[in-house]
């Protein structure tokens, strides 16, 4: 985790030299997840929190990274209990402005588990997602995104009473809404 802290400041400090622009925000928001090739469950809404920094290089291209607290998992259907699985993810889009302040924005998402609710078992604690999405930077330094973060990487846990990894071969799968503000 340190590493991956680490990788992602030393790519943002190393795009900052050549950038035009930097914008430094908060956002907040909802997620909408679920967990793909899981039966008896459905969507999830948790909360989206935290901070991004935006480097901009022309007037079409920038790059932002984002360090986030997100409620994902699934909601258990037919008696099947909830997997809430709290992650902090740290995704870095490149973003590409279509017109003068509406963007379409692509990039990996690096995820760790902070927390599950699964007792005696344990979430593999590292997670990689893809991440699509459109934003528009609106007067009064507001920013309105919409992203789908689909799981590359399996979701596979741990029963800390027997020591077995199960692989179940699912993902995480997250529609999130958010609303930023930037500062500069």
């Amino acid at each position: 985790m340190k590493k991956l802290i680490l990788i992602v400041f030393t790519v943002l400090l190393t795009a900052t030299s050549f950038a035009q622009g930097i914008d430094v925000g908060i956002k907040a928001g909802a997620n909408f997840a679920t967990l793909t090739d899981v039966d008896d469950v459905s969507t999830r809404t948790g909360l989206l929190i935290g901070a991004f920094v935006t480097l901009k290089f022309t007037d079409k291209m920038a790059l932002q990274g984002d360090i986030l607290y997100s409620q994902q998992g699934a909601k258990g259907d037919n008696g099947a209990s909830d997997i809430e699985l709290d992650y902090i993810n740290f995704p870095i889009v490149f973003k590409y402005y279509i017109v003068d302040r509406l963007n379409i924005q692509a990039g990996p998402q690096f995820g760790s588990v902070i927390n599950d609710n699964l007792g005696d078992t344990r979430f593999e604690s590292f997670d990689v997602s893809g991440v699509v999405g459109i934003g528009v930077d609106l007067p009064l330094h507001l920013r309105v995104t919409g992203r789908y973060g689909f799981g590359l990487s399996d979701i596979s846990f741990i029963d800390f009473n027997t020591g077995n990894e199960f692989n179940t071969g699912a993902k995480n799968s997250v529609f999130s809404l958010s609303v930023g503000f930037s500062f500069i």
